[in-house]
């Protein structure tokens, strides 16, 4: 799945699930190490504990960051 991101630096998320967990992400744009990072950390959840953790994380002043968008990315999948 490709997903568009709104409000964050990133402009989308690749996401594949495999067997109902997440199998890969993958962000276009914004800050590459620590979304590499979030990626790896994310690899072998199931997508609701993945959401539990990430949803609602702001960046600095924005109503939302990357893994927030990560969460609703997760969302719309299931």
């Amino acid at each position: 799945m490709i997903y568009k991101t709104q409000g964050t630096c990133s402009q989308e998320i690749h996401i594949e699930l495999k067997d109902g967990v997440i199998d890969s992400v993958s962000f276009v744009g914004g800050c590459n190490g620590n979304l590499k990072g979030i990626s790896a950390l994310v690899k072998g959840m199931k997508p609701e504990d993945a959401i539990a953790r990430l949803k609602g994380i702001k960046c600095g002043f924005k109503p939302t960051s990357c893994p927030d968008q990560l969460a609703r990315a997760l969302e719309t999948m299931l």
